[in-house]
């Protein structure tokens, strides 16, 4: 160790304060966090890249400060939607300050990772009072039936108004109108239970129909438009 002159001439002091770190909630447990074993729960960071054309939604489960599990979820680019298979092979048996310095390829997902590494060392996560935590699978509940994420997509323009394109409950195939034009309901189509009952043996047109599904005002309204075409 290198002191400066100024330091070397100064008499010691002892330190009287000595609390250690604050303690922190992880997994319904108050923890004194001293080192990366002692970091654990599950929670998600979003993250986006440097020109914001995409964004990725990074959730991980970590047990004694390691990544046992991960769901990439991104929005956006080609190469970053492709970067999100490498992070999922990339992060899991890894450190949470392993993951926090490996080339994700992406900045979306490198941001991701910055930010829930924040929150789950200062005690944010999920688990923060969920005793014994989750266990490794947790994450695929936020897929849902058919493990397909969740996206919503809509779009509009001043001078023809909206089109719901996609949203929670699936692809939407038709907006419903009311008299004055205005969006009251739509049909859509639920691409993973489609794909489910493909995989079980259904035709694929009985399995899109089985998928299909009515959200709002959508019987009796005046009009119905394909959003995508018309």
């Amino acid at each position: 160790m290198i002191y400066t002159a100024e330091v070397e001439k100064m008499c010691p002091v002892h330190k009287g304060a000595n609390h250690g770190p604050a303690p922190i909630p992880q997994e319904g447990e108050w923890t004194k966090a001293k080192e990366i074993k002692d970091i654990k729960g599950l929670t998600h960071g979003v993250g986006w890249c440097a020109p914001q054309q995409g964004a990725c939604k990074l959730s991980l489960n970590i047990k004694d400060g390691v990544i046992e599990e991960a769901l990439v979820e991104t929005l956006g680019c080609s190469g970053m939607t492709h970067s999100a298979a490498m992070a999922s092979e990339i992060l899991i048996g890894k450190t949470i300050l392993e993951a926090l310095n490996t080339d994700l390829v992406c900045d979306a997902i490198n941001t991701a990772m910055r930010e829930i590494f924040l929150q789950i060392v200062y005690g944010r996560s999920q688990t923060a009072f969920s005793e014994g935590g989750l266990p490794v699978g947790s994450n695929l509940d936020d897929l849902g039936k058919g493990l397909r994420s969740m996206v919503g997509t809509t779009y509009g323009t001043k001078v023809k108004g909206p089109r719901y394109l996609e949203l929670t409950e699936g692809y939407i195939t038709k907006n419903a109108l009311n008299e004055d034009n205005e969006i009251v309901g739509y049909e859509y189509v639920n691409l993973g239970k489609m794909m489910e009952f493909i995989k079980n043996g259904d035709d694929a047109n009985e399995a899109l129909e089985k998928a299909k599904g009515t959200y709002g005002q959508f019987e009796g309204a005046a009009k119905y438009i394909d959003p995508r075409n018309e």
